[in-house]
């Protein structure tokens, strides 16, 4: 018998391939329903994959482990899988995998069919409470009684995205079966900052390079678009930089953004563009000058943070278009803290990875323990890469299970 906890990407997965080779399953899920986080994915289209699998997409304090586990399971061999399953894939921008249907539903309902077609015993709203090893089994209590299994699978991913049941149940029960954990932070999340006019700017989306420092220091930058809210700030580069933030902020560091919006433009180019648009004859208040080219919202911003002295258009020169154009390419934003585990996507840290065979994701330390997925130290980037982490160690897992 062999139990499976978490009725996510990784578990469902696995528990089809292990039940494939004639092994009796049982999935074990505290929702009501499997995959839930996999309906939200990708805004209900499911980000199944990325054409595009390398190591340096991923995160760890044991790189090592990534590179080993992903040997051999590129993009490819996840089409394949899938594709035996009845579900086609498309590719899409920045080598994002999507199925055909574009609706993540269609994904959970063809690998939850898979699972009832080939004997998997699925039970839901089940929380297990306890693991305990015996010498050749393992006791587990539950909400719906205890169970006994020779072998056990933990794949009950993060504390991210706690509405949807992540929480650090899986994590803790490795603790007691002696596993060492690597401290976990929101990634992939919106920022919050107690500067009054992103209040004011909020619902602007536009495109930028964000840069993060940490105590004026320098620490990494993004490309994508941001969108002020009433809270701080999100949007496609605010989530791809949001691990920096995090740990940055764990560290108690001072955490600022600097953000280039008008990023299609080099400094001396926005520079000569604003300069020919001067009318030395005209008496337009800069707010209205400015209107032309900038969202309304944030035009009082950029004037307080440039220190503008002119207040019409005919009192402009270089000097003053160079401190508009700074500051046009460097908004100060600070940072307070991020939206937490209730906004996360994915968590950083887990279970350590060196604790864990890569090639058949058993636990070095309890034998007929395994790990599959977010509950182990790997983070990957946004666009799929945490799917496919998910898909591969379900096929470690099941490749290493011989029944």
């Amino acid at each position: 018998m062999t139990i499976i906890i978490g009725a996510g990407a990784s578990g469902l997965l696995a528990s089809i391939l292990i039940a494939r080779s004639g092994t009796t399953v049982t999935l074990l899920e505290q929702n009501s329903k499997v995959g839930k986080k996999i309906l939200v994915s990708g805004n209900g289209k499911c980000n199944i994959g990325n054409a595009n699998i390398i190591p340096q997409r991923y995160h760890s304090e044991n790189p090592l482990f990534v590179e080993e586990l992903l040997q051999g399971y590129g993009s490819g061999v996840v089409r394949k899988l899938f594709d035996s399953m009845g579900v086609d894939i498309v590719e899409g921008k920045d080598g994002k995998l999507f199925p055909m249907s574009m609706q993540a539903s269609s994904v959970v309902e063809i690998l939850l069919y898979e699972a009832q077609r080939v004997g998997v015993t699925i039970v839901c709203d089940c929380a297990v409470q306890s693991i305990v090893q015996g010498t050749d089994s393992f006791s587990l209590q539950t909400s719906q009684g205890d169970r006994v299994a020779r072998r056990v699978i933990l794949a009950t991913g993060s504390a991210a995205a706690p509405r949807l049941g992540g929480n650090m149940s899986g994590t803790e029960m490795a603790t007691a079966l002696g596993h060492r954990l690597i401290p976990s932070y929101p990634s992939l999340v919106q920022f919050c900052s107690d500067e009054e006019w992103v209040k004011q700017a909020s619902g602007v989306k536009v495109d930028a390079d964000v840069k993060l420092y940490a105590n004026s220091e320098y620490i990494s930058q993004k490309r994508g678009d941001i969108l002020f809210t009433n809270y701080g700030i999100s949007g496609l580069a605010v989530l791809d930089i949001s691990r920096d933030v995090s740990l940055q902020l764990a560290q108690y560091a001072y955490c600022e953004l600097s953000l280039d919006i008008w990023p299609e433009y080099s400094k001396e180019k926005l520079t000569n563009f604003l300069l020919s648009r001067i009318d030395k004859e005209s008496d337009k208040p800069l707010s209205i000058w400015l209107l032309g080219i900038l969202n309304k919202k944030l035009i009082p911003v950029l004037l307080e943070q440039s220190k503008s002295k002119v207040t019409i258009e005919s009192q402009l020169n270089r000097k003053e278009i160079s401190k508009l154009v700074y500051t046009i390419k460097n908004l100060k934003l600070s940072i307070s803290d991020t939206k937490g585990f209730a906004g996360a996507e994915v968590a950083t840290g887990g279970v350590d990875t060196s604790e864990v065979d890569a090639r058949t994701m058993q636990s070095k330390l309890v034998n007929n323990l395994y790990f599959a997925g977010e509950i182990l130290d790997v983070d990957g980037d946004r666009g799929g890469f945490n799917f496919h982490f998910a898909w591969v160690c379900a096929m470690r897992v099941a490749r290493s299970v011989d029944g």
